[in-house]
């Protein structure tokens, strides 16, 4: 490979494992006569360094880092959109002189929303708790926490107004 080439390919990779291993890694890529497969390695590599750092062998497992993964924030949004949902729907009870939540003959659709909000993010979560149990527990308990508040704030209306 040329030099400008593996220049680019090392260039896909974040910045401190450039740092770390860049002169190294564009060394194996030109002495290397690899072709698709290995062009596909290196880009498939990169973009899983960026996902999950290993800058000096070793995976970030702190919690901002975790709590930062999709997995952990979807869920936490997702309870958080349920809670704002039914705020929402209170304000404009209010606002049309209903006096609060309207109820609608079958639960209605605030509450269909409701549901699958909360629902949706079971799976989320369990995969989560997969994930990241086994390789940051301390962290991974910690989020799981935040999700766990997070949900019960969200229930606490549907709780306390009998909805």
């Amino acid at each position: 490979m040329t030099l400008r080439f593996t220049r680019l390919l090392t260039r896909l990779y974040p910045r401190a494992w450039r740092e770390r291993y860049g002169e190294e890694f564009e060394g194996f890529l030109q002495r290397s006569n690899g072709g698709i497969w290995a062009l596909i390695d290196v880009v498939q590599s990169a973009l899983w360094e960026r996902i999950f750092p290993t800058v000096g062998g070793k995976m970030d497992r702190s919690f901002g880092t975790i709590v930062r993964q999709p997995s952990a924030f979807v869920p936490m949004a997702m309870s958080l959109t349920a809670l704002a949902i039914l705020g929402g729907a209170y304000i404009f009870g209010l606002a049309t002189g209903h006096g609060g939540l309207v109820r609608a003959p079958d639960e209605g659709s605030i509450a269909h929303i409701w549901q699958l909000l909360m629902a949706g993010q079971m799976p989320v979560l369990a995969f989560f708790a997969i994930k990241w149990l086994p390789r940051a527990p301390r962290q991974t308990l910690y989020v799981l926490a935040l999700q766990a508040g997070a949900a019960l704030a969200s229930m606490a209306p549907v709780f306390f107004l009998h909805l």
